[in-house]
């Protein structure tokens, strides 16, 4: 059989499973770690319940996703996940779900890795949202995600600092409501209200154009040109606020087309 007549043969195989997403459809993707919890807190001890450095290497992963060759208009990250708003227009690989899952995952995972020094292993998922009020209840979901964990967290360090072991927090956090968490934590002197935005809401990324000085070598002068740069949001607004903001990034990014 000639090599031509094989691969039209065996790429029925490969290819048979293929879908795409339909014109139309928001993209969102999910990046999730793989067994984070072992690796940030037994392999490299990063301090609990939030950790600056751990911030800032998924922050920098973010980044990278969102200069990797797809269309990228928002990212967030909260814990060890990020989520990816891609531009409506998006059609990279035809818009093929298994190239934009593995692919992310690949990115993220060797991303990652090569700023921790160790191997942080990514899965991925896609979300595909048939309007933008959907895509607005995703980022407001993982939001509120963000708020429900930093509460929990900041209750189950605090206990363990004062000496309960792990089943012991657990179980006394668990069917806790919100209001009584918050009274736990200011038992032990903290206000959660004082705790830093972004371990409660997460953080967004997102492209802004800047002015910046640049030169011009023809007429020999110095001149402000756009640049297009990524900014780090650490105080997003939340609820009704958030909703808002995302909405207004997508129709932004929309007209500009």
């Amino acid at each position: 059989m000639k090599f031509d007549d094989l691969d039209v043969k065996m790429r029925v195989y490969e290819t048979s499973q293929d879908r795409c997403v339909l014109p139309g459809m928001y993209m969102v993707a999910r990046i999730d770690g793989r067994g984070f919890t072992r690796l940030t807190k037994e392999v490299h001890r990063f301090e609990a319940p939030f950790d600056e450095k751990f911030r800032d290497l998924m922050v920098e992963t973010v980044k990278h996703l969102m200069n990797c060759g797809f269309n990228v208009i928002y990212g967030y990250t909260e814990s060890d996940e990020i989520s990816l708003l891609f531009h409506p227009n998006e059609s990279l690989f035809g818009r093929k779900t298994r190239k934009y899952i593995s692919i992310l995952a690949g990115e993220a995972s060797a991303k990652f890795s090569s700023l921790l020094g160790n191997v942080g292993a990514f899965d991925c998922r896609l979300s595909e949202l048939p309007n933008i009020h959907l895509v607005g209840d995703y980022f407001r979901w993982r939001n509120e995600d963000a708020h429900r964990n930093a509460l929990n967290a900041h209750c189950y360090w605090r206990l363990r600092q004062d000496n309960f072991n792990a089943r012991e927090a657990t179980s006394k956090i668990e069917g806790m409501s919100i209001a009584a968490k918050n009274e736990l934590l200011f038992q032990y002197g903290i206000n959660f209200n004082n705790v830093p935005a972004w371990q409660k809401r997460g953080i967004g990324i997102y492209w802004k154009d800047l002015k910046k000085e640049g030169f011009n070598p023809k007429n020999n002068e110095h001149v402000l040109v756009d640049r297009r740069t990524l900014h780090t949001d650490f105080t997003l607004p939340m609820r009704d606020e958030y909703d808002v903001f995302i909405h207004d990034l997508v129709k932004k990014h929309e007209d500009q087309g």
